[in-house]
């Protein structure tokens, strides 16, 4: 049978397991201290996957279900790796009727992501947008914090291309 500590082994180094640990103790038997634990295991680990949730149950001695309720209530936590960029594209309405929405699809077939998703190789999560309020630019990719204007679909993967 599998333990949850292979599926850690598997998707973490032995240091960041130890660094999750380290974190876990630092706040066992504080009041209050899932949500910071939470924090910072996600800074370190970049994510908050089942077995890091359960790791987190254990140490801190609360039930699973609390850890797994605070993870899905707030949108900062996320238990699906991102990646190292973040591109948005806006698909509200000024956007989406000029070219937004080819945009979206050339991102989505050049990078193999639906909306919502990592690429492979957690160089890009691609997420759409209803309103960047830069309506006058439109349409509009935003990578990390660099704003992109009057975007045209078949120049976007020059502009993704910048980011490595």
């Amino acid at each position: 049978m599998k333990s949850d500590n292979d599926d850690l082994l598997k998707e973490f180094t032995p240091e960041q397991i130890r660094k999750l640990d380290e974190i876990i103790e630092s706040y066992r038997g504080k009041p209050g201290g899932l949500i910071p634990v939470l924090e910072k295991a996600q800074v370190a680990l970049e994510y908050l996957p089942m077995p890091v949730q359960k790791r987190i149950a254990q140490g801190l001695n609360l039930p699973l279900s609390q850890v797994y309720g605070v993870v899905t209530f707030y949108s900062f936590f996320t238990m699906t790796p991102r990646g190292r960029h973040t591109c948005r594209v806006c698909l509200g309405t000024a956007c989406y009727v000029r070219g937004g929405k080819s945009i979206s699809e050339s991102i989505q077939k050049t990078y193999g992501v639906s909306e919502g998703e990592t690429t492979e190789d957690r160089r890009f999560t691609y997420e759409t947008v209803r309103c960047l309020g830069a309506c006058g630019l439109g349409p509009v990719v935003v990578v990390d914090e660099d704003v992109h204007g009057r975007v045209k679909a078949g120049k976007v993967r020059d502009i993704l291309e910048q980011y490595n």
